[in-house]
């Protein structure tokens, strides 16, 4: 009866350890994602709530380095490079330090993205941008209960990261690169397709047996925009010729790919262009 006892105490104790009830977090967090112009950002972040607390110059004291949100750090990720402040910040995902006062915030981006709280200690090297910008106050029938980050005022080269809490709103601005980007592409695009465009083309048509006198006007024309062919590119061009019926030129071409590949010690190029030549009666 001992060991029957005994046994029904571990069973339920097991299933106890094992049962878990779900409560919501008291700062859950949030993810928003935003494209400015042509710039993807995204912030994650926990949000707390007021909950009948007073936060600024209390919960979260005046002039005091404040992870800006709860629990880990809050991160901010660019997919291309971005001004703030002034600051060129490259491409990549930092995190955000703030020191709220009454009138004015002071806002860090800092490359550490690992950790909670703030960081022991504080590296005015890892800070890429900073920036001091006003307090917005907002009635107190528009108290925000809820930490919120927004990126608000949208352009095609600039936005805003707003912070809202209780009766506070900040923005900080930030700009991005969409008119250059915008540039560069329509160089690019009106110069018309590239070497590397061609030779795309021309392998594609080769391999997928399609056209293959267009696959060799294709693979001219990138191998005459290239300054020097590599021995991979004259092996592809070789046999495009072959397939088109011009041996003579193919034999060059794979002569050709055979002294880059010797040259670099490519020795799987050495022996396909060996393989090729005498299968063309040139050796």
């Amino acid at each position: 009866m001992k060991k029957i006892t005994l046994l029904l105490f571990v069973v339920l104790a097991s299933i106890s350890l094992e049962a878990q009830i779900n409560t919501p977090a008291p700062s859950p967090s949030s993810k928003l994602m935003q494209t400015v112009g042509l710039t993807d950002v995204t912030i994650d972040y926990s949000r707390p709530s007021m909950r009948g607390r007073s936060i600024f110059g209390d919960l979260v004291p005046f002039d005091k380095l404040w992870r800006t949100g709860a629990n880990g750090y809050t991160l901010i990720t660019f997919s291309t490079d971005v001004k703030i402040g002034g600051k060129d910040v490259k491409a990549g995902t930092y995190s955000i330090f703030s020191k709220p006062g009454a009138e004015t915030w002071e806002v860090f981006f800092y490359t550490d993205t690992q950790g909670g709280g703030t960081p022991r200690e504080w590296d005015d090297s890892k800070v890429v941008a900073s920036v001091t910008v006003p307090v917005f106050p907002m009635p107190k029938e528009m108290a925000v209960e809820t930490f919120t980050i927004t990126i608000d005022d949208l352009k095609s080269n600039s936005a805003n990261i707003g912070f809202l809490w209780e009766t506070q709103y900040v923005a900080v601005n930030f700009e991005v690169p969409t008119d250059s980007s915008v540039e560069a592409d329509i160089k690019r695009t009106l110069a018309g397709p590239s070497a590397g465009d061609y030779y795309a083309a021309a392998v594609y048509y080769s391999s997928e047996g399609k056209d293959i006198n267009k696959a060799n006007e294709w693979m001219d024309k990138a191998m005459a925009m290239t300054e020097k062919p590599a021995f991979w590119q004259l092996r592809q061009q070789s046999l495009i010729k072959a397939k088109a019926g011009d041996k003579k030129a193919a034999i060059e071409t794979a002569k050709k790919s055979l002294a880059g590949a010797k040259e670099a010690g490519n020795m799987d190029y050495v022996k396909m262009n060996t393989d090729s030549l005498k299968e063309w009666g040139a050796m």
